[in-house]
């Protein structure tokens, strides 16, 4: 794990604490990924995000418990998730872990081919499968819902000049609100920037990221991406109640008092 500051830097307050979390697997194997990302995708997120104010903290798999323990994660307020090659070798211990943080308000922001990671797929309770074709095509991702926070600063549409094709049909449940679209130079569309909400938390799915292209130097991904951030730091609503509680008025002969 390494701490990246301001996070739990003394005697300064850090409104929105990040856990970046990558696999680091393909980095370490692919000389292609290695030469993009040498110090790890998650390292190139630190760094791209950085700007923003964040307080930041990277984990990857090989940790113990994933450097996702529970002391982490109790310090996390948004979660980004990226993951391709190893989703089986993450511990379904953890993935219960970040479920209930999620269901608590923790924040999720899921990356690219974590859209096949067991997290994910248990808050959306599908496959969340898709069609896929590595051609280093153009993407051009359109802006569907210009009132969402997430698209602040990023205009009609952005494009970038090579990517991995994402097609529908994309196995998940209707999004909640539908932020961006994609099209790519094939011809395909693809629904690229999806918000839900699993109890108190936020998520964002966002399609962009395959490891073999510099998608996480691209300016407007980094900003969709710390857009995102300061969206899903914020709960929605109050713990709710669970369990038997005595009645709110006083009733004869009931076991549990009334409620004062």
């Amino acid at each position: 794990m390494k701490m990246h500051k301001p996070y739990g830097a003394s005697g300064r307050i850090v409104p929105i604490r990040v856990t970046i979390w990558n696999e680091y697997v393909h980095e370490r194997i692919n000389p292609l990924v290695a030469r993009h990302y040498p110090q790890g995708i998650h390292e190139a997120l630190a760094a791209g995000i950085g700007p923003y104010g964040f307080g930041l903290r990277t984990a990857t798999l090989a940790e113990p418990e994933h450097g996702l323990s529970n002391e982490v994660l109790n310090e996390t307020d948004v979660l980004i998730w990226w993951g391709h090659l190893a989703h089986d070798q993450v511990s379904d211990e953890i993935v219960t872990r970040i479920q209930m943080r999620v269901l608590q308000g923790m924040g999720l922001i899921v990356l690219h081919a974590g859209h096949r990671s067991k997290i994910f797929k248990r808050l959306m309770g599908t496959t969340c499968d898709l069609k896929w074709r590595e051609d280093a095509e153009r993407e051009r991702l359109w802006v569907v819902d210009p009132s969402h926070p997430i698209t602040h600063g990023i205009g009609e549409y952005f494009e970038i000049e090579e990517e991995e094709m994402y097609g529908e049909f994309f196995d998940i449940p209707a999004p909640d609100q539908l932020v961006f679209i994609s099209w790519f130079q094939g011809g395909e569309l693809f629904r690229s920037g999806c918000v839900f909400q699993r109890g108190l938390g936020k998520i964002f799915y966002f399609r962009p990221g395959h490891e073999t292209y510099p998608t996480y130097y691209h300016p407007q991904v980094l900003r969709v991406i710390a857009n995102a951030v300061f969206w899903a730091a914020t709960p929605h609503g109050a713990q709710p109640t669970y369990g038997e509680v005595p009645p709110l008025e006083s009733m004869p002969g009931h076991p549990l008092k009334g409620r004062p």
